[in-house]
């Protein structure tokens, strides 16, 4: 136990990565703490919060920097870190680092921040709000970011690699990827937010170029973002309705996995991704990006296939690779499960965090 009262500060409690490893966080040291709260401009996840009994409170949106939301999301902050007894403020974007580093200035608590991503802008900013901060990265690529770009000293970062709790099913069919699957289809699932870093027009770019080979594929994009449409229309006007088909947002990520024959993953920037780590979890394989952060959970014809971003032309490659040579793919499965197992289970992931919070503690 740290007998401390915690802050988890972010942007949104929306549906990416970021936020899982808030709800992570929150699990683990419940039972470790006295008491944690959230705040965040909300989203689905807060709904998730509240089956947990963790207080959730409403703040604006921190990327907005005029100068009334900055005043008034300092007023607001300020007043739950003093309403809460808070000890220990964790953050989980820049800009709540920004906010949190003008709190310290005249309230004392131990401020950590974690980095979810890699970044080459806003580097004033960056070093202004990190300063004092002790640092978790969430990979190693993260950390040498971190320490060359921004200049942050090695000794203030800790990485601490994204984890995944085991599937333990049983699987809930989805008629829709049953059917197929009973009409002798492969199924191919590319899971994220549909925005931009995800690069899925990419990954709809090379549906025509497998259907050439391979007519027995079909295609599903599992995840919801500012991109629906655009990405809705490429389909259409490539004329791959019949074979490209968005599922939408999905809260049972491993469950629609363990009924996919291949996950792809077309990001053209990652930090540290957990679409590679729940497709481990459930014995799946993965054509991925190498990309930061994707390198050091996918190794290239150990556990899946590596890929440059921006190639639909190698994302079709990959994908007709797994599907003819069942049994690379087997192995590829076998690989890809083990290291799941031994470096990015939810078991390793709660006793580092353990270790971490108690060393602050000193």
């Amino acid at each position: 136990m740290i007998n401390k009262n915690i802050l988890y500060f972010t942007r949104t409690m929306g549906v990416g990565g970021t936020e899982k490893v808030i709800l992570q966080l929150c699990e683990i040291m419940k039972q470790e703490s006295n008491k944690i709260v959230v705040c965040s401009c909300g989203g689905v996840n807060v709904e998730e919060l509240n089956k947990m009994g963790i207080k959730h409170y409403g703040i604006p949106d921190i990327e907005k920097k005029d100068i009334k939301t900055v005043l008034n999301t300092l007023k607001i902050v300020s007043k739950i870190i003093k309403r809460e007894n808070i000890n220990i403020v964790h953050t989980h974007h820049r800009m709540a680092a920004f906010y949190t580093k003008i709190f310290k200035i005249t309230r004392s608590f131990i401020f950590i921040h974690s980095a979810h991503n890699t970044f080459k802008d806003k580097k004033l900013l960056t070093k202004f709000a990190l300063g004092n901060a002790y640092i978790v990265a969430v990979g190693n690529k993260v950390k040498e970011n971190l320490c060359d770009f921004y200049r942050i000293p090695k000794c203030n970062v800790e990485v601490i690699h994204n984890a995944i709790k085991p599937f333990k099913g049983p699987i809930q069919p989805i008629e829709l990827l049953q059917k197929y699957r009973r009409d002798g289809y492969f199924l191919v699932g590319n899971i994220g937010r549909l925005s931009e870093q995800k690069g899925m027009e990419y990954f709809i770019k090379a549906v025509p170029l497998v259907l050439k080979e391979y007519r027995k594929i079909k295609f599903f994009i599992i995840g919801d973002g500012e991109d629906k449409e655009k990405l809705e229309n490429l389909v259409s006007d490539l004329n791959l309705k019949n074979d490209v088909i968005l599922l939408g947002y999905r809260n049972d990520i491993q469950n629609v996995m363990s009924q996919l024959e291949l996950i792809v993953l077309s990001s053209l920037w990652e930090g540290f991704p957990l679409t590679p780590i729940e497709a481990f979890s459930v014995g799946k394989t993965i054509v991925a990006t190498a990309v930061d952060g994707t390198v050091e959970i996918v190794e290239d014809g150990v556990n899946g296939i590596l890929i440059d971003p921006k190639e639909e032309g190698q994302i079709a490659d990959g994908i007709g690779e797994i599907y003819k040579f069942c049994e690379k793919t087997k192995t590829f499965e076998e690989s890809a499960f083990e290291k799941y197992k031994e470096e990015f289970s939810y078991e390793v992931l709660k006793n580092r965090y353990r270790i971490y919070y108690k060393k602050l503690m000193g």
